[in-house]
């Protein structure tokens, strides 16, 4: 009768492999390894309770596109706050790949915003402390101030800004892309909320009249479209995030 490999090394030895394998980074060992464990009931009773092979497993499964499997992992088993930071970045990272393998373009500012507001961390890798992905107000109040002087910065005024805040200078260029494109959809919003607005007054002024005919009926094709265009641009301006980030 065919009976199941048993378990060769202690658990404390397999996990003495598993972190040296994973802190040298040589996944494809570290995932050759995994594969070579026995699969008899007891003994992987006793290795699934082991941190170091969990941690081992879950970096296999991101590392193979395993992203199912990784996020059983991460979200059925409690991990110390010593693997939390690792864990956290895994599990973000193939949120933001399935998210832009989904729309087909690379993710924004904005775009992992939303995906981390979709996807929050587990708190089997998260100690509940709130972390924050925007600048601090006094590095936005910063900001504002110079993109109300200039909201094109050259390179170099990039670099004095960067030296300022404390950031890099991509992040002051990203601040100031997200906060132009914000300013163009407000601004879109606001002109076809006046369209619509002028429409209903002059529908309201014809309706008194009794010439709807001869002013123009609000509830023509091009009406209908500014409504549609405006709801698209509320809808914009209100969903995009607060975090400058």
């Amino acid at each position: 009768m065919f009976q199941l490999p048993i378990l060769n090394f202690s658990p404390q030895q397999v996990a003495g492999v598993c972190e040296t394998l994973e802190e040298s980074g040589d996944v494809e060992r570290l995932g050759r390894f995994l594969w070579s464990l026995p699969v008899a009931p007891a003994a992987c009773e006793v290795l699934n309770k082991n941190e170091s092979v969990l941690r081992a497993r879950a970096v296999v499964a991101f590392h193979t596109g395993n992203f199912r499997e990784l996020y059983h992992i991460l979200e059925n088993h409690k991990f110390t706050k010593e693997s939390h930071t690792k864990l956290q970045a895994l599990w973000l990272e193939a949120h933001y790949q399935e998210a832009e393998k989904l729309r087909g373009r690379p993710l924004g500012p904005v775009d992992k915003y939303r995906v981390r507001k979709k996807f929050p961390l587990p708190r089997t890798i998260w100690d509940g402390e709130q972390k924050t992905h925007c600048f601090k107000e006094r590095t936005r109040h910063l900001l504002r101030e110079w993109y109300l002087q200039d909201p094109y910065p050259n390179p170099s005024k990039k670099r004095e800004l960067a030296q300022a805040t404390g950031l890099t200078p991509t992040q002051v260029g990203n601040w100031f892309k997200n906060r132009r494109q914000r300013d163009r959809a407000a601004a879109a919003k606001n002109r076809l909320q006046q369209q619509v607005l002028s429409g209903g007054s002059v529908r309201s002024l014809a309706d008194e009249d009794g010439t709807v005919d001869r002013l123009g009926n609000s509830s023509s094709p091009e009406a209908s479209l500014s409504s549609k265009a405006a709801a698209s641009a509320i809808s914009i301006t209100s969903s995009d995030s607060e975090c400058d980030i």
